[in-house]
């Protein structure tokens, strides 16, 4: 089993039962810590992983308002525990977003765009 590569991914991210809501963005996982964002929101947090499974947590806060859009998260700065599978440049988690006094679960799905190898010094 291969570990998590460090790298740009593309994530799509799928709100569960009854929300529509969802996102696409990218995310670097390096060491792990998780940074990235999109056009509205910007992610951080850190990650483990072993033997094909990962898991971590990632705090989700908006930076952009968009005229006209109600988001499920927005104004809050919501943390999100996850558990999921990995393999050579691609994962799945399904997780739990804390979103005020309610628990929201999602699914998101990660593709390597472009692998981070070491920084030459």
């Amino acid at each position: 089993m291969s570990d998590v590569r460090n790298g740009l991914y593309s994530i799509r991210i799928i709100m569960q039962f009854g929300s529509n809501a969802h996102a696409s963005g990218v995310i670097v996982l390096l060491d792990g810590r998780i940074m990235g964002g999109d056009s509205n929101f910007y992610y951080s947090g850190t990650y483990t992983f072993k033997n094909g499974k990962w898991r971590g947590e990632l705090t989700t806060v908006q930076h952009t308002d968009a005229i006209g859009v109600n988001f499920l998260f927005g104004g809050r700065e919501v943390t999100c525990g996850f558990t999921g599978t990995y393999g050579d440049g691609s994962a799945t988690l399904d997780g739990t977003a804390l979103v005020g006094k309610a628990s929201v679960p999602f699914r998101a799905m990660l593709d390597l765009k472009a692998a981070l190898g070491p920084v030459a010094s």
